[in-house]
């Protein structure tokens, strides 16, 4: 008997919420355009900070760029679009040079940090945590002082250079052109400042190429072994694949502070490694020629942006989202 009266209750109840449905629809009003307005209240704040601190910035130097004038005479503001030919022809061989550098840097980074992040991913155990520590460990210290203790190693007088003349390694750096013909020195070659791109660069291409690896299925990789695949077939056909985002990222993390970078070249290089970051540097801060430094920071921007997405257009933009 208490079942049927129980469900009886619970139909009118419902026949009840139905016939208040309208009122309670617009009372819920307000409410809802909370919900819907509660997104843009969140990410208000971080495209505050986007703006302020990046749009604003960039636009007054997109003004500078089309000035024309001098310091000592001042800076009188034209459009002058010539400031950009110029600025491409000018430093068109470290710009070449940069992206060079940058490219083969990102290139020995990836043969380093790959098997590197898959050691860890896959072999690593309870020392994941350990490992990762060690690979962001070099974070703690400033960007100068790990370019001023590479240039400590690459010293005359250090090991590996003596290691490397002993071996008579330099008529093979010679013939790869990472060394100048004849030279008996590290320092001051373009093997230094790539060897310190890379170095520097590392763990923007581990780091992600691990979080890619992490993410796989196990249970993949074992039903490739199961359906009789070696363990180098199965990662070429399982794992290589699923890893390629973090392979992307990775690599976009470090061409594209490498190729703007000037600190490796002015402290591990010479005139013959002069780079664009350092053109710039020099524009801005030795010649006070605002406006050419200007045009060739966004010259810089605009050549690395077309690589970017010829490289994205490459892999497939499907793959930056796995």
């Amino acid at each position: 008997m208490v079942r049927p009266a129980t469900r009886a209750g619970r139909i009118e109840r419902r026949i009840a919420r139905a016939e208040r449905g309208p009122a309670d629809a617009v009372d819920a009003g307000p409410s809802r355009r909370g919900r819907r307005s509660t997104p843009y209240l969140l990410v208000g704040p971080g495209v505050a900070w986007l703006v302020l601190l990046f749009v604003v910035p960039l636009g007054s130097l997109l003004v500078t760029s089309l000035k024309t004038g001098s310091f000592a005479e001042g800076f009188e503001t034209a459009v002058r679009l010539r400031n950009y030919s110029d600025a491409l022809s000018e430093s068109w061989e470290a710009i070449k040079r940069s992206f060079v550098f940058a490219l083969v840097a990102t290139l020995a980074a990836a043969a380093i940090g790959y098997p590197l992040a898959y050691v860890i991913a896959f072999r690593g155990g309870r020392y994941k945590g350990l490992l990762l520590g060690l690979v962001v460990l070099p974070f703690f210290t400033s960007f100068l002082m790990r370019t001023l203790a590479w240039k400590t190693i690459l010293s005359d007088s250090g090991t590996l250079n003596t290691t490397v003349d002993r071996l008579h390694l330099f008529g093979a750096l010679e013939f790869l052109r990472l060394v100048p013909e004849g030279s008996d020195r590290l320092l001051q070659t373009n093997i230094a400042v790539i060897g310190g791109l890379t170095y520097n660069f590392l763990p923007f291409m581990v780091l992600p190429i691990y979080v890619s690896l992490e993410k796989i299925d196990r249970r993949l990789v074992e039903a490739a072994r199961d359906l009789y695949s070696n363990a180098f077939r199965a990662f070429r056909k399982v794992v290589l694949p699923l890893s390629i985002p973090g392979v992307m990222a990775g690599s976009l993390l470090t061409f594209i502070p490498a190729a703007g970078d000037f600190v490796n070249a002015e402290l591990l290089g010479g005139p013959q490694q002069t780079m664009v970051g350092n053109r710039i540097q020099s524009r801005f801060f030795e010649q006070v020629d605002y406006p050419a430094a200007a045009s060739l920071s966004f010259v810089l921007m605009a050549l690395i942006l077309i690589g970017v997405l010829l490289y994205a257009r490459l892999l497939g933009t499907e793959e930056l989202t796995g």
